[in-house]
């Protein structure tokens, strides 16, 4: 009995002290893509566009299309995203000027 009471106790104890130290949490992966370098509209991949917010096969395709870009609001004012969409990856991307 007391045996069966001693691990019920550490049982609870356990549980009440796990996410205390965040046993159960997979460590985290980098904040935000923001938090990484800018990607350059000019040279990213299909695949890298598409992992920004609001960017998908279509928008992707249209972008890579429209190449080369001397600045990045080029794709709202060509009519490339629309506004919404350019808002949110405005301060992901860049447009670097291509090399002659």
């Amino acid at each position: 009995m007391i045996n069966l009471r001693r691990k019920l106790f550490a049982a609870a104890l356990l549980l009440t002290i796990a996410p205390v130290f965040n046993i159960a949490q997979a460590p985290k992966a980098p904040a935000t893509a923001a938090a990484a370098a800018p990607l350059d509209i000019n040279t990213a991949s299909p695949d890298q566009l598409k992992a920004l917010p609001g960017i998908g096969d279509a928008y992707s395709k249209r972008i890579i299309d429209g190449r080369p870009y001397t600045a990045k609001n080029q794709l709202v004012t060509r009519g490339i995203v629309p506004q919404a969409t350019y808002d949110k990856i405005k301060d992901m991307i860049v447009a670097s000027h291509p090399k002659k």
